[in-house]
């Protein structure tokens, strides 16, 4: 299969970051040692090679790769793919050549890795290709999985969708309750803007009477939970380009497109990255 390749490594996390999740994840799986791994003469080496059986966008080569790297440093990992490629059923995605206990240790560390972050971006651009050639963005939230937030926030990149907020630290987002702790959405804004703390701020309403008061309280950017189409029209055409407006709230596939063509600037997805499928992909030896 033909396809562009893309340049994804300026979004990747720092390689010391990837080093150390990989670390984790091997303790994890690896424990005191793998003892079926032992079983093999300890010089061994052998090759593999990396299929995948469905149709996917790939993501997570720099995971995969460290798995292996961590276990063998000499471990050679040549890619016919990358992040970010659709990927057809068949397509070999890779070939591994190393120590054999290193290999057959790293196998499913690498492969859940590759399986769930290529999942996380095949999701990614069925959203995407969903509101092609509309000036919209699809973004992600905070509903990751545990653990692996980074991982999948740039799967969603590689997918062809933007990353919302990483997390409670770098913007503003005021919620239901809130509003409802502070006492208004006017005494929320209020307060956020007196934190002066340099980052983005967003208020949620849930009717157009609160977008009208979030925006005499002056907020530039607002998230429309849970409006219907004639409600997201409404609210464009009430803002009239004074902040920017982000329709959330059961966003599907069905909808999404509907939605886009409110005029909204932004639509958050949680199932971006909580409702994953892995793909199903195939590491098997090889006659070196």
């Amino acid at each position: 299969m033909t396809t562009l390749t893309l340049d994804l490594t300026a979004d990747l996390p720092a390689p010391a970051l990837i080093a150390a999740q990989v670390a984790t994840a091997l303790a994890e799986d690896v424990g005191t040692g793998d003892l079926t791994a032992a079983l093999l003469p300890a010089g061994q080496t052998l090759r593999a090679e990396l299929i995948t059986r469905e149709a996917a966008t790939l993501c997570g080569s720099a995971w995969f790769e460290t798995v292996f790297k961590q276990l063998d440093p000499t471990c050679c990992v040549s890619w016919a793919a990358h992040d970010g490629e659709r990927i057809a059923p068949g397509q070999r995605l890779c070939s591994v050549e190393g120590n054999s206990r290193a290999l057959l240790t790293g196998e499913r560390t690498a492969m859940n890795y590759l399986q769930l972050l290529s999942g996380t971006a095949t999701r990614a651009r069925h959203f995407a290709d969903a509101v092609a050639g509309l000036p919209v963005q699809v973004l992600d939230t905070r509903k990751t999985l545990p653990g692996l937030r980074l991982q999948q926030k740039y799967a969603v990149r590689c997918g062809g969708c933007h990353n919302h907020r990483i997390g409670l630290f770098d913007m503003i987002l005021i919620k239901e309750n809130h509003i409802l702790a502070a006492g208004s959405i006017h005494a929320a804004l209020a307060a956020a803007q007196a934190l002066k703390a340099g980052v983005a701020i967003e208020i949620e309403v849930e009717s157009l009477a609160e977008l009208d008061e979030a925006l005499a309280g002056g907020a530039q950017l607002i998230l429309l939970d849970n409006f219907s189409l004639a409600q997201l029209r409404e609210a464009v055409a009430l803002t009239s380009g004074r902040a920017q407006l982000e329709a959330s709230g059961n966003m599907n596939l069905t909808t999404l497109r509907a939605v886009a063509e409110t005029g909204v600037n932004r639509i958050s997805v949680g199932g971006l990255t909580k409702d994953v499928t892995a793909v199903d992909l195939s590491l098997r030896l090889v006659a070196k």
